[in-house]
């Protein structure tokens, strides 16, 4: 487990906590934090398994900022699990696409903090981190029907959940796409939903400033070559129904 500072200027930082699962027994997870003046965010904060030792280095990395925001950016268990614990521990208002408001209770939410679940609207919202605008981006079907991504002008960086996530990938930092392409391509064909939704997502992007793309697994992409060959790469890609299809067939009995 390490932290990464992948910002700091004039009272905003923005800090990748990465790794709280040594022995690997579920999927590699990444969770990031961001921090403006006295207030901070926190994305994806996972599931049980690794809650009190995130809970712990968060409130570690904020130092005397408050909690305010947890931005969770789709519903799957390593997003969303622990989310209970978080609302009971703090005071923050945590935010997911208004689909998964009435399915995330399945995950232990108490009435008492449920109020403190709020929706995120098709279109994307735009939140106030203590004077920082920090940008909800519609990210639907990559790969979840209701899904966000997370834009932060002051830092340039793009939050993008499952989409650039990379299985296995031995470094934290991308620095050859090529030789990336072994851990990330076979996890968007199957995961990402068609080749239109993705090029609909390249053209949302690419006037943004973006100087990294940080995604929940594995390694992230610096410097605007990288992040351009990246989003090129993505309009591109044969994905999902594209390919599916051809296994809907009656299996031989």
């Amino acid at each position: 487990m390490a932290n990464i500072e992948l910002f700091n200027r004039g009272g905003h930082r923005n800090i990748l906590l990465e790794d709280f699962d040594p022995r690997g027994l579920a999927v590699q997870a990444n969770q990031h934090v961001v921090v403006h003046g006295d207030s901070a965010m926190i994305l994806d904060p996972g599931g049980h398994k690794i809650y009190s030792r995130v809970l712990s280095e968060t409130f570690h990395v904020i130092g005397r900022a408050k909690l305010t925001h947890i931005f969770l950016s789709h519903q799957d268990p390593d997003i969303v699990a622990a989310i209970n614990g978080w609302l009971m521990t703090t005071d923050a208002e945590a935010y997911i696409s208004g689909l998964w408001i009435r399915f995330v209770p399945h995950f232990g939410v108490d009435h008492l903090v449920a109020e403190r679940l709020k929706p995120i609207p098709d279109e994307g919202m735009i939140f106030n981190l203590g004077g920082a605008p920090l940008l909800a981006l519609p990210a639907h079907f990559l790969h979840s029907e209701g899904n966000f991504q997370l834009y932060d002008p002051t830092s340039k960086i793009l939050y993008t959940g499952d989409l650039g996530a990379s299985i296995g990938a031995p470094y934290v930092a991308v620095t050859d796409f090529d030789a990336h392409l072994r851990y990330i391509e076979g996890f968007h064909r199957r995961y990402m939903t068609s080749r239109r939704v993705m090029r609909a997502w390249a053209d949302m992007v690419r006037p943004l400033d973006i100087e990294i793309i940080a995604p929940q697994h594995g390694a992230y992409f610096q410097g605007k070559a990288l992040v351009q060959r990246f989003i090129d790469w993505c309009a591109q890609l044969d994905c999902g129904i594209d390919l599916i299809t051809q296994t809907f067939k009656v299996p031989s009995y």
